[in-house]
This record gives structure tokens, C-alpha cells and sequence, in this order.
């Protein structure tokens, strides 16, 4: 059986939480970069909720890039982000998508208010 190899076709970047005094005693989380990953993105699942003022749509991703060594920045880890334009994808677990390693899967969720 021939191993199938991801189409890494969209350019996303990686982004960090960074918590930041905010001057008051307390912090905030600015987002920063660690770089650029070039990834396939597949839809898995969603819902539908309603809110108060507005239903949220919730959309499960699968996005796989290549493999980065466990310490390099450029590895993904959950509580991270990739982002996409407007579009926000954050990472909620990491595992490695083939036997050799050579691609990491990123389970991802994307909120979109309607």
C-alpha cells in the first residue's frame, strides 16, 4: 500500500499566547508569531449554538504540516494558533500523523458568529 502524502497547499501562520501586564495588576494575551507552516486543512465536524445575541458556528479541523523537532518554535502545541487571514484555527491537541514522523496532525477548532 502506497503511504498517502498530505497536499501542504495553505500557508498559515503559527502564533503563541504571550501574557503582558496591563498596567493595572492584571495581564492580557497579545499573539505572537513563531512563524509560517505550510498546511493541508480538512473540515472533520461542527455544530451550532445559540447565544443571546447570536448563533456560533463551532467547526472541527484536522491540519497536518511537517514535523519540527519537539523543542523548535516552529512545532505546533496546543493553546497556540494557526491563523489564516480573518480566520482563527486554535490548536486544541498535536499528534504525529505517520509511523516515520515526518507530518504532525493538529486538531484545531474555528468559532464563526452568524
Amino acid at each position: 500500500m502506497t503511504p498517502r502524502y498530505p497536499t501542504l497547499s495553505r500557508k498559515l501562520t503559527l502564533e503563541a499566547p504571550v501574557r503582558v501586564a496591563d498596567g493595572s495588576g492584571g495581564y492580557t494575551t497579545q499573539w505572537v508569531a513563531q512563524g509560517e507552516l505550510w498546511a493541508e486543512v480538512k473540515a472533520s465536524s461542527g455544530r451550532d449554538r445559540a447565544s443571546e445575541f447570536a448563533t456560533v458556528a463551532n467547526v472541527q479541523y484536522r491540519i497536518t504540516v511537517r514535523a519540527a523537532p519537539q523543542d523548535a518554535p516552529s512545532r505546533p502545541k496546543p493553546e497556540q494558533r494557526f491563523v489564516d487571514g480573518t480566520r482563527i484555527f486554535s490548536i486544541r491537541a498535536v499528534t504525529e500523523a505517520d509511523f516515520g514522523a515526518r507530518y504532525l496532525t493538529c486538531y484545531a477548532e474555528e468559532e464563526v458568529s452568524q
